[in-house]
């Protein structure tokens, strides 16, 4: 793919994005900062991005951490493309296609820390149990499993509150009329350039039309039964979190 096309269309990518998440690029700074530390003693540490999508978080994640080596693990043809043609020169980073939602799609038998941003909550619960499994086993000892994602909460007056502060950290930031989801997923099977070199299936984009809406605290019993020793939060706005699991 065009380098410059790729680099549009991840632009575009960030700004729909932003629609959702107004603290967007802070929680991927507090996110990185939490890699920082864990790998502050790590001479060359490796680090998965799981469901990388186009690549904006191993890309800050090489920016910021330039003697790492950064895997971007994702099951889109049409996003892993564009994260390939957008990575700059001189970034570590490594782009595999895997499937979270299958049996086998961890290769790697140690690492330092995985990250994940707007990814895990498409899996199943079961299925997300046992991928914090497989990341509980490969995981060095003080090594950490970073996810910035939203998260459900079943008290509806604290959910409903959520929601709010959400939508208002949106329109005080000016990101509430941004591309959507689905308009960016339309442009994309429209547009001439990318149909010449991939067929409508890959434009179409992959959801399971699941969402496994669990609290953080499910997410901490199973990262605890998964094997990790400490989960907590270390960032909130609304219902976005950065949740932290220390191995």
């Amino acid at each position: 793919m065009d380098e410059k096309l790729a680099a549009g269309w991840v632009r575009r990518w960030d700004l729909q994005q932003e629609r959702y998440i107004a603290d967007r690029e802070e929680r991927f700074d507090v996110l990185i900062d939490v890699v920082e530390h864990v790998c502050r003693d790590v001479a060359e540490p490796l680090v998965l991005d799981l469901g990388c999508g186009p690549g904006s978080l191993a890309t800050r994640l090489a920016r910021r951490m330039p003697h790492a080596r950064v895997v971007g693990v994702d099951d889109d043809p049409f996003l892993l493309a564009l994260a390939g043609a957008s990575r700059p020169e001189d970034a570590d980073i490594e782009y595999v296609r895997a499937d979270l939602a299958e049996d086998g799609w961890l290769k790697w038998q140690a690492i330092d820390a995985a990250v994940s941003t707007t990814a895990l909550h498409w899996l199943r619960p079961d299925r997300l149990a046992a991928v914090y499994r497989d990341l509980a086993r490969v995981l060095r000892a003080g090594g950490a499993l970073v996810n910035g994602d939203h998260f459900y909460d079943e008290q509806p007056g604290i959910r409903d509150l959520a929601a709010a502060v959400k939508d208002r950290r949106a329109a005080r930031a000016g990101v509430e009329a941004n591309e959507d989801w689905k308009s960016w997923w339309a442009a994309v099977s429209a547009d001439p350039a990318l149909r010449a070199e991939f067929t409508a299936d890959e434009l179409g984009g992959i959801s399971t039309g699941y969402g496994n809406r669990l609290s953080p605290q499910e997410h901490t019993r199973l990262l605890r039964e998964a094997g990790f020793a400490e989960v907590a939060p270390v960032w909130q706005s609304g219902d976005d979190y950065v949740l932290t699991a220390l191995r």
